[in-house]
């Protein structure tokens, strides 16, 4: 895979769904659901060189990317909290790249990052699968995009997102032919 955009969307942009199913809500549950376990099973052999190979050039150490999982998941976990108790909250952006250069993400070990998203998960799966789809229709407002986001929305971007970036280990695995 040489051209640069595929390597930086190996499943494509997301796409912000017109309308999203309950179907397609079960389906992203079930992306959430079964992350951790993907993620774990792809690098849990994986030596510390491999690990902090970059998934493309110009683009983060696979321990870095694992540890912004662990980031984006814990926020995006509060921001679903937020929207369901306080109506449309202003969340607080963080700024990814430069979290991903602080010493947690860019040298310790990967297994706080893989025990945190399972426990993150875990508690956010089951979670969504109480919600009503009036629960889901909950917003926060996102400064950065400058728009309301519903939690249907922001759940299909969560479930793409870890597609994503296990995308990025897998193609890497692939190529490298590890």
């Amino acid at each position: 895979m040489d051209n640069i955009e595929e390597k930086k969307f190996p499943i494509g942009r997301f796409a912000e769904p017109a309308e999203i199913s309950d179907q397609q809500v079960d389906d992203y549950i079930k992306t959430l659901k079964d992350f951790p376990g993907k993620l774990k099973n792809e690098v849990e052999s994986w030596t510390d060189d491999q690990l902090d190979t970059q998934y493309r050039e110009g683009g983060w150490k696979v321990r870095q990317l694992i540890n912004h999982m662990a980031d984006s998941s814990m926020n995006s976990y509060i921001r679903f909290k937020l929207a369901l108790t306080e109506e449309n909250p202003t969340i607080k952006p963080y700024d990814e790249q430069q979290w991903a250069e602080l010493q947690d993400s860019f040298s310790i070990e990967i297994k706080p990052a893989i025990q945190t998203l399972k426990g993150v998960h875990k508690r956010w799966v089951y979670e969504l699968k109480s919600l009503t789809n009036k629960e889901l229709e909950s917003t926060f407002f996102h400064p950065g995009q400058n728009k309301s986001i519903s939690l249907r929305e922001n759940l299909a971007f969560c479930a793409w997102h870890c597609d994503h970036h296990l995308a990025h280990i897998q193609h890497l695995k692939k190529e490298k032919n590890w």
